[in-house]
């Protein structure tokens, strides 16, 4: 078993309320820590499984039993190089020289969001991948890149069966990295 640790950001529920955080606990999430900030509910997850998948789809069931509805799950999926250097244990310079071909084999990915910009975004389970290839980022980092991404899909989408989603697509992802 591993501890994975996440956030879902969630709305539905009246963070006034006399039983609010008790909801959460009564509901299954008694590894986290629950807060309201800037309109969202963030429960932070500290959540033990033998797969992410699993301590994702786990906590999205118990976070909807609590009465509230998922968002999205974090650390978020888009990323700027300096929150990239720092995920991966890398420096920023060394980001940006991947960034702007002057370093490796010129081959980084593209930025997904604000690509005309000096902030651009980047999509972390992409960049993952690519540093992993490369020997900059472990597996587990990069499949839980994924777990999120996917996770965050499933939830976009209103998928009723995102356990049975991700855990076929990580089946897949894991044998394909």
């Amino acid at each position: 078993m591993k501890d994975f640790e996440f956030s879902i950001i969630a709305s539905g529920l009246d963070p006034s309320a006399e039983d609010f955080e008790a909801r959460f606990y009564d509901a299954g999430c008694d590894d986290a820590t629950v807060s309201f900030q800037k309109g969202h509910i963030i429960v932070d997850f500290a959540r033990e499984s033998e797969a992410i998948e699993d301590a994702i789809t786990s906590a999205l069931e118990c976070v909807t039993k609590a009465g509230a509805h998922a968002d999205r799950i974090e650390p978020d999926p888009l990323v700027n190089l300096s929150e990239i250097a720092s995920r991966a244990g890398l420096t920023r310079a060394a980001l940006t020289q991947y960034a702007k071909g002057q370093r490796g084999k010129g081959d980084f990915p593209a930025p997904v969001v604000k690509i005309t910009s000096d902030s651009s975004l980047w999509d972390w389970s992409t960049v993952a991948r690519w540093l992993f290839r490369y020997g900059k980022a472990s597996r587990d980092l990069t499949i839980e890149a994924e777990a999120v991404k996917q996770a965050n899909e499933a939830i976009e989408s209103a998928d009723p069966d995102i356990g049975t989603r991700m855990r076929e697509h990580m089946r897949e992802y894991r044998a394909a990295i």
